[in-house]
């Protein structure tokens, strides 16, 4: 499934040059990765409960081509990818149909009783994979 959203970076995000902090944009990750989870019926805070899961990141790498200004209004794609007991993100940031950043976010799906891996549950490997 393809996931995309915009996000415009803000004065906020930059250093004095205009030019994005690089954890802004892995923060940028994290705010995609939580609406997607929303749009797809299982928030993230919400799978704990839901079944007894959660999703902590395992791995993380971002590759940065060009930077990311102040006033870009990025085009944040998200894909997904499920395995057995974890979720892979592979993010694509764009401005104006250029690559600007890419990155991959394994996550491991674990029991939240003794924080082993499991397998991510059918439902949500459904909703994931749809």
């Amino acid at each position: 499934m393809t996931y995309t959203r915009e996000w415009t970076v803000r004065f906020s995000d930059s250093d004095p040059f205009g030019i994005a902090h690089y954890p802004r944009i892995v923060d940028a990750f994290q705010e995609t990765a939580d609406m997607y989870m929303e749009s797809i019926g299982h928030p993230f805070w919400a799978i704990q409960t839901s079944f007894g899961v959660g999703l902590p990141v395992g791995s993380m790498d971002v590759d940065f081509e060009r930077p990311v200004e102040s006033g870009d209004v990025v085009d944040f794609e998200l894909e997904t990818e499920v395995g057995t007991t974890s979720v892979t993100f592979e993010y694509a940031g764009t401005v104006d149909g250029e690559l600007r950043f890419s990155g991959t976010e394994r996550r491991v799906c674990v029991d939240v009783e003794d924080g082993r891996p499991t397998p991510v549950p059918d439902p949500l490997r459904e909703a994931l994979t749809e």
